[in-house]
């Protein structure tokens, strides 16, 4: 072959199924003869040569429907007709499945059954712990029968009792004084003639209005060292009144007041008490109340108390 020349052969003849085409049949292409190009010779019964579409089926086999054009979806057969290409499970021996229940549809998983399970699960371990706090402490308790419950009485011992002695606690309740229990200075005397006086007997302390007359109280079984508020009982039914107030030996920063606060005239109505802000030290401490140089003594005392901190009553 030279450049320009086509050759021999024409492409038709190349085509060994030019012959299916209209084009190649105007061109002259036949069909094979002698069973070419793996054909069945000219006896075989499907050696055949038909135009493309001409083909006819025999009766026995089914009948296809006509090609739909492009686009369309092919017509199915009618309704209720039996499909050549469907055959019932039962003709060909499948397990047949069973339908669900009338009703409608199926049942699932138990989805709410599991979901109360779930939910007494939880219910359980939250009541084992609050089991296991509120029983967390029972080595702790009294030796009693393995596993036996406390009686009421043994409850409410283990609770403070509230009927106890708050004189057995120091820091609740401070040491209190009357007229009797305290030493006399000068020549300071106990009575008793003039009515109301709060301590045991109605007893006080009087003749205080001279210097160096006065009454000391050593109180014991201070707690700790700090800030107290001495009381002080006394009666005046006249002129304000004021007397000097020692501590441990030391003198206290200001005078003890001791003013007519009842504005009373009757000495039975007159009783009433005055305060200090004395700084205590733990222990044993001293305090006394005397009439010192310039001081304004017609008093009577009939007791002395503390009290923790600094308060007013």
């Amino acid at each position: 072959m030279t450049p320009g020349n086509n050759g021999a052969s024409t492409p038709e003849d190349d085509d060994p199924f030019g012959y299916l085409y209209a084009d190649g049949q105007a061109n002259g292409a036949t069909p094979p003869s002698g069973g070419g190009y793996g054909y069945p010779g000219p006896r075989s019964s499907v050696n055949r040569v038909r135009t493309v579409g001409e083909r006819q089926y025999s009766a026995p086999q089914a009948q296809q429907a006509p090609t739909a054009a492009y686009g369309q979806v092919p017509q199915q057969g009618a309704y209720g007709a039996p499909n050549p290409h469907y055959a019932a499970p039962e003709a060909t021996g499948a397990p047949v499945r069973q339908s669900p229940p009338s009703g409608g549809r199926g049942r699932g998983p138990n989805t709410k059954g599991l979901l109360i399970g779930a939910i007494a699960v939880v219910a359980a371990v939250v009541i084992g712990i609050g089991v296991a706090i509120l029983g967390g402490d029972d080595d702790k308790t009294p030796e009693a029968g393995a596993g036996s419950t406390p009686s009421a009485q043994q409850s409410q011992s283990a609770q403070p009792s509230k009927s106890a002695d708050p004189s057995k606690d120091p820091a609740a309740v401070l040491p209190k004084s009357d007229a009797k229990a305290l030493r006399l200075e000068g020549s300071a005397t106990t009575a008793s003639d003039v009515k109301g006086a709060r301590s045991e007997g109605g007893a006080y302390v009087g003749n205080l209005n001279s210097p160096g007359n006065g009454a000391t109280w050593t109180v014991d079984d201070i707690p700790k060292a700090g800030a107290y508020t001495l009381f002080v009982g006394f009666n005046n039914p006249g002129d304000d009144q004021e007397m000097s107030l020692t501590v441990n030996g030391k003198p206290f920063g200001s005078k003890l007041s001791m003013e007519n606060y009842t504005h009373q005239s009757d000495p039975e109505k007159a009783w009433t008490t005055t305060y200090a802000w004395p700084a205590l030290n733990k222990g044993t401490n001293t305090l006394s109340i005397t009439c010192g140089d310039g001081d304004k003594c017609d008093v009577l005392i009939d007791q002395v108390y503390l009290k923790a901190g600094q308060v007013k009553r």
